[in-house]
């Protein structure tokens, strides 16, 4: 579940200027839409958390033996082309990138 913070009266902010927010208020898990609007994402259940850990376990494991690049949790955020920024249950950047 994710809910909608409202920001019109303070504008858009710039990446750096979301990242401090967030850097400020690190008790809660924020993500920014393409247009630039700011979701809190509630935390999963008991039985996402236990598929979510395994499946980085798996994604972990894979990556040290073929040494193909980074791994991130959900604690991770990347700024997609369209300007979102996005914590996927799990990602992995290949060591091309």
């Amino acid at each position: 579940m994710e809910y909608l913070i409202k920001t019109k009266s303070i504008g858009d902010m710039t990446e750096e200027q979301f990242f401090q927010f967030c850097q400020e208020n690190d008790s809660i898990k924020f993500e920014r839409n393409a247009n630039g609007e700011i979701l809190i994402t509630a935390p999963t259940g008991s039985d996402t958390s236990s598929f979510n850990s395994n499946l980085n376990l798996e994604i972990g494991t894979w990556n040290r033996e073929k040494k193909l690049g980074i791994v991130f949790d959900s604690n991770a955020g990347f700024t997609l082309p369209n300007n979102a920024v996005r914590s996927p249950d799990a990602a992995v950047i290949t060591n091309e990138k």
